[in-house]
Protein backbone atom coordinates (compact mmCIF):
# COMPACT_ATOMS: atom_id res chain seq x y z
CA UNK A 1 0.00 0.00 0.00
CA UNK A 2 1.45 3.58 -1.21
CA UNK A 3 2.50 6.04 1.60
CA UNK A 4 3.33 9.38 2.66
CA UNK A 5 6.54 10.50 3.56
CA UNK A 6 5.60 14.46 5.51
CA UNK A 7 8.32 16.80 6.59
CA UNK A 8 7.85 19.90 8.42
CA UNK A 9 10.84 21.96 8.24
CA UNK A 10 12.39 25.28 9.77
CA UNK A 11 15.75 26.45 8.01
CA UNK A 12 18.12 28.08 10.05
CA UNK A 13 21.05 27.87 7.54
CA UNK A 14 20.22 28.48 4.08
CA UNK A 15 23.99 27.12 2.88
CA UNK A 16 24.44 24.26 4.27
CA UNK A 17 20.24 23.11 4.02
CA UNK A 18 20.93 23.44 0.18
CA UNK A 19 23.36 21.20 0.36
CA UNK A 20 21.13 18.52 1.97
CA UNK A 21 18.18 19.64 -1.22
CA UNK A 22 20.76 19.24 -3.66
CA UNK A 23 21.47 15.62 -2.31
CA UNK A 24 18.56 14.35 -0.90
CA UNK A 25 16.16 15.27 -4.25
CA UNK A 26 18.06 12.23 -5.98
CA UNK A 27 18.25 10.26 -3.43
CA UNK A 28 14.48 10.26 -3.15
CA UNK A 29 14.05 9.81 -7.00
CA UNK A 30 16.37 6.44 -6.88
CA UNK A 31 14.31 5.05 -4.21
CA UNK A 32 11.20 6.04 -6.18
CA UNK A 33 9.69 8.94 -4.15
CA UNK A 34 7.56 11.26 -6.19
CA UNK A 35 7.04 14.84 -4.77
CA UNK A 36 3.47 16.00 -3.99
CA UNK A 37 4.47 18.99 -2.35
CA UNK A 38 7.57 20.97 -1.65
CA UNK A 39 7.56 24.31 0.18
CA UNK A 40 4.24 25.11 -1.51
CA UNK A 41 1.78 27.69 0.18
CA UNK A 42 -0.05 26.03 3.56
CA UNK A 43 -2.04 27.02 6.58
CA UNK A 44 -0.89 26.08 9.98
CA UNK A 45 -4.28 24.89 11.79
CA UNK A 46 -2.64 23.55 14.97
CA UNK A 47 1.04 22.43 16.48
CA UNK A 48 4.18 24.36 15.31
CA UNK A 49 4.78 25.46 12.17
CA UNK A 50 6.93 24.84 10.06
CA UNK A 51 8.14 27.34 7.06
CA UNK A 52 8.61 24.49 4.42
CA UNK A 53 6.46 21.22 4.42
CA UNK A 54 7.10 19.04 2.01
CA UNK A 55 4.92 15.19 0.99
CA UNK A 56 6.46 12.54 -0.94
CA UNK A 57 4.62 9.49 -2.24
CA UNK A 58 6.51 6.02 -2.01
CA UNK A 59 4.85 2.86 -3.07
CA UNK A 60 5.05 1.85 0.37
CA UNK A 61 5.99 2.13 4.21
CA UNK A 62 8.72 0.15 3.47
CA UNK A 63 10.19 1.86 0.38
CA UNK A 64 9.97 4.88 2.38
CA UNK A 65 11.91 3.56 5.32
CA UNK A 66 14.46 2.20 3.11
CA UNK A 67 15.05 5.25 1.10
CA UNK A 68 15.31 7.26 4.55
CA UNK A 69 17.76 4.40 5.71
CA UNK A 70 19.75 4.35 2.57
CA UNK A 71 23.99 5.90 2.23
CA UNK A 72 22.12 8.20 -0.19
CA UNK A 73 19.90 9.73 1.69
CA UNK A 74 22.33 9.76 4.87
CA UNK A 75 24.76 11.54 3.18
CA UNK A 76 22.14 14.36 2.16
CA UNK A 77 20.91 14.43 6.16
CA UNK A 78 24.12 15.22 7.45
CA UNK A 79 23.78 18.74 5.90
CA UNK A 80 20.21 18.77 7.24
CA UNK A 81 20.88 17.70 10.41
CA UNK A 82 22.79 20.95 11.97
CA UNK A 83 21.22 23.56 9.53
CA UNK A 84 17.11 22.77 10.16
CA UNK A 85 14.51 21.65 13.16
CA UNK A 86 12.52 19.22 10.95
CA UNK A 87 10.02 16.15 12.22
CA UNK A 88 9.22 13.46 9.16
CA UNK A 89 6.67 10.99 9.46
CA UNK A 90 5.22 8.10 6.80
CA UNK A 91 1.81 7.41 6.81
CA UNK A 92 0.54 4.40 5.15
CA UNK A 93 -2.09 5.47 2.46
CA UNK A 94 -5.67 3.89 3.13
CA UNK A 95 -6.98 4.13 -0.03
Amino acid sequence: MAALWITHVSVTHEDEYAKYAKLAGPAIAKHGGTFIARGARHVQLEGKDRPRNVVIRFESVEAAVACYESPEYQEALSFAKDSSERELVVVEITE
